[in-house]
């Protein structure tokens, strides 16, 4: 933005010059209105180019940006769907060890509920 600010401050003083070097001219009046006529085309044309320029590079800066962006978006989310996966794996694993653990521990109680109730046959 500070770089065209600094240039239509350069076309401004030009345009001004140009402007300022037509009316002192020693020609005639319709000569020099024509002059400046041109003159204005010519610097309000370059303008418009300049301008032209200036949105055509603005515009490919916001489509790079939105590459950016969407580049970013698709990467958090492949990285969100790898996390999820991995929890959920180890979610899985947590409840295949817990239903492990509480089949052993219902064995065990079997066994302990056996041996009292033979202990218990034994003493009566």
């Amino acid at each position: 933005m500070r770089s065209g600010k600094v240039l239509l401050g350069v076309l401004a003083g030009v345009a001004a010059g140009a402007l300022m070097g037509i009316l002192f001219a020693p020609e005639q009046g319709a000569r020099t209105r024509k002059k400046i006529l041109n003159k204005g085309e010519g610097y309000a044309d370059g303008l418009k180019d300049k301008f032209d320029d200036f949105v055509d590079s603005l515009n490919k800066k916001y489509q790079n940006t939105l590459k950016e962006v969407d580049s970013m978006v698709s990467k958090g989310k492949a990285k969100y769907d790898d996390g999820k996966q991995e929890i959920d794996d180890l979610v899985a694993k947590g409840k295949t060890k817990y239903d492990d653990a509480k089949q052993e521990m219902d064995m065990l109680a079997a066994k302990g509920r056996n041996k009292y109730e033979d202990s218990k046959n034994e003493v009566a």
